[in-house]
């Protein structure tokens, strides 16, 4: 059977986790690669902080190519588009046409996506869109993921939330303001394991650091 080749937009988190399991699990798609911007002054996943040592070993995990797209420390948004014109376009060459992502609400960074992938002859994919998010996060920790809280907003949870595991037990104590899949910012995660994954990630949680206004959890390879 005729699959369609698609390129995942990867976080490392659980979003982005759930939408490449409902694209492998739909059986139309063949996910060529793991698509993630990286800071290359620090060597970690843009916005997450978690370790590119990390990132790769989830590719291993899952058994898909990693293609980083490396941006600079204090990048601004001509560079990310400038960097992601470039993978697009080597995309198109390897016949691919659709990149997916795992947004699930919010309408401006979906028409966002969607404005500069077709201005580059490409489509996308949100495979998670408009999922109730409530159920969303209790359905990944049912399916068999494992995820850590890496990045906290102290605006809205407090520094003890950052380097906690996602479960039941945390889903019951978010404040009510928050989502809980943290689709605002209010929070992301690294999943180290799931029912995609060959064989988990032997992590622990290292120093939490307050950084550009986020809480951080190292998040340390085992």
């Amino acid at each position: 059977m005729y699959k369609e080749k698609v390129v995942m937009s990867w976080s490392g988190g659980k979003d982005s986790s759930l939408a490449l399991h409902a694209l492998l699990g739909s059986m139309k798609y063949d996910v060529k690669l793991l698509l993630t911007t990286v800071t290359k002054d620090y060597g970690r996943i843009s916005m997450h902080g978690v370790r590119e040592e990390l990132l790769r070993k989830q590719s291993q995990a899952l058994g898909i190519p990693l293609d980083i797209a490396y941006i600079s420390k204090n990048a601004n948004n001509s560079e990310y588009e400038s960097k992601m014109r470039e993978k697009v376009e080597a995309y198109k060459s390897m016949n691919i046409r659709k990149v997916a992502f795992g947004d699930i609400f919010l309408q401006d960074v979906r028409e966002y996506r969607e404005s500069r992938m077709s201005k580059a002859g490409m489509e996308c994919l949100f495979p998670i869109w408009g999922a109730n998010t409530k159920e969303l996060a209790k359905e990944f920790i049912r399916l068999g993921f494992k995820a850590i809280l890496c990045t906290v907003d102290p605006r809205v949870l407090s520094k003890d939330f950052a380097g906690r595991e996602f479960s039941e037990d945390l889903l019951e104590k978010l404040p009510d303001t928050v989502d809980p899949c943290g689709e605002k910012g209010e929070f992301h995660t690294f999943v180290y394991d799931g029912p995609d994954f060959q064989e988990p990630i032997r992590v622990r949680v290292g120093e939490i650091v307050l950084r550009d206004n986020f809480y951080f959890a190292d998040i340390v390879p085992v």
